[in-house]
Order: C-alpha cells, then sequence, then structure tokens
C-alpha cells in the first residue's frame, strides 16, 4: 500500500487539485550501544571528530553516532526518514528508539555517558528501563498526531524488540516498507540509501496483519560506476 496524496475534484469547477499529503513520521530501531564500533568512538583517545565531538560538552547529534555504530543501515534509515518524513509542526517527522530513552529525535545531542548508560539497558520488551520510555513516548506521540497520520518503522517487523509494542499503541497507523520483507540489514540500508538518493518513496504496507518473515529477495543490482575521467 504506497500513500500519496490522491487527487480530488474542487467542487463545481471541474478541476482536480493534488489533496495535502498525509502526515508521515518514521521511527528507526535502535543501533547497538554495546558493539565494537561504538566502543571505538567511546576510547578516551579516539582523535577523529565524531569522537571528539561526543566528548566535547555540546556532545554529538544522536544520528551520527548510531550511523557509526551501525554503518549503512542506520545510514540508510536516517537519510530515507529525512528525505521522505512529512509532520505537522511542532511535531518531528524522524524518532530513533534508543535503549532507556524511548524516542529520541536523530539532531538531539548525545554525549558519552548517554551512551554508556543505554549500553546497560536490554533491548527487550520485559526489561521496564526500555519497555516504559518507550511506550510513553509512543502513546503521547500516538495523542499528538493527526489520526489519519501514518507512523513508518524502518526496522525489522519480524524483531518482537518493539513490533508488538507499536502495534499495540498505533494499530493499524504503524506502516513497514513492504520491500523489507526477508532482507537482512545491509540489503535494507541500501534500498533505503538508493531510494532516498533517487528521490523514490517505497511502497508501505500495514504491519498489523502482515507477513512478518518471507523468502529473502534477490540481491540489489549493482550501482553502475561512473567511467573514469579520461
Amino acid at each position: 500500500m504506497k500513500t500519496r496524496g490522491a487527487q480530488r475534484e474542487v467542487r463545481g469547477s471541474g478541476r482536480p487539485v493534488q489533496a495535502a499529503p498525509r502526515a508521515r513520521v518514521f521511527l528507526l530501531s535502535p543501533a547497538r550501544c554495546d558493539g565494537v564500533r561504538m566502543s571505538l568512538l567511546l576510547r578516551p583517545a579516539a582523535s577523529f571528530p565524531l569522537a571528539r565531538a561526543l566528548r566535547s560538552a555540546a556532545g554529538a547529534p544522536l544520528g551520527d553516532v548510531f550511523a557509526f555504530a551501525s554503518g549503512l543501515y542506520f545510514r540508510g534509515k536516517l537519510a530515507y526518514a529525512r528525505a521522505f518524513g512529512r509532520a505537522p509542526s511542532p511535531h518531528g517527522s524522524t524518532f530513533v528508539i534508543t535503549p532507556g530513552a524511548g524516542l529520541v529525535e536523530p539532531d538531539r545531542a548525545v554525549r558519552p555517558a548517554d551512551i554508556r548508560r543505554w549500553a546497560d539497558v536490554p533491548v527487550d520488551v520485559d526489561e521496564v528501563r526500555y519497555r516504559l520510555p518507550l511506550e510513553r513516548d509512543a502513546r503521547r506521540m500516538a495523542a499528538a498526531l493527526h489520526r489519519r497520520a501514518e507512523v513508518v518503522l524502518l526496522g525489522s517487523i519480524a524483531s518482537d524488540k518493539y513490533v508488538d509494542l507499536l502495534l499495540d499503541v498505533f494499530g493499524p497507523r504503524l506502516f513497514f516498507p513492504v520491500d523489507f520483507v526477508g532482507r537482512g540489514d545491509m540489503s535494507r540500508g541500501g534500498l533505503l540509501l538508493r531510494a532516498a538518493r533517487g528521490a523514490t518513496e517505497l511502497a508501505y504496507g500495514p504491519v498489523q496483519g502482515a507477513v512478518r518473515r518471507g523468502v529473502r529477495p534477490p540481491r540489489l543490482p549493482a550501482v553502475p560506476r561512473a567511467p573514469a575521467p579520461g
């Protein structure tokens, strides 16, 4: 199911106009806060720009930190959400699921203490330090958004780490990219990056009632390389 602004006719004029597109908010599944790449970022001796920014008083954007830790998959999610998110002011259009802090906007600054605190919280709905903040923020979002707004999960719908909780809150308003089914993380990341760069929005389907696991689709075709300068 792909959701786009549908055409309608101005009463009595015979002229079609484009209806206003629905608000669309993206929820990005979290990166690991206790993985190898995150530990590299947290090293006190790390001297690359993101590590220095993270240790600074101002901190570093959550989206950049999770993109470093997760690589292609999170970069794809973030680029795609920024390209196609639509939310009425003052609500943002992109939020990251975090271990212990609920839904956080990707531009929010974080510091090493935040990452280390989250690393101690299992991403598991049986863990109250994870579940309660996520449920709190999701319910606030559901109440604030227009009833026709769509919430799109950029994450595996086969995971029980957040899908059932989000379904309980958003119900039929929770969607996902249908091309995600059967794909691994790297394939999803590549798919999202290509869609964002090509300004081609993917088709969405409701999570409610969806087949959560499917046959692995064919690999994405290689991107043609630009010819070398003569």
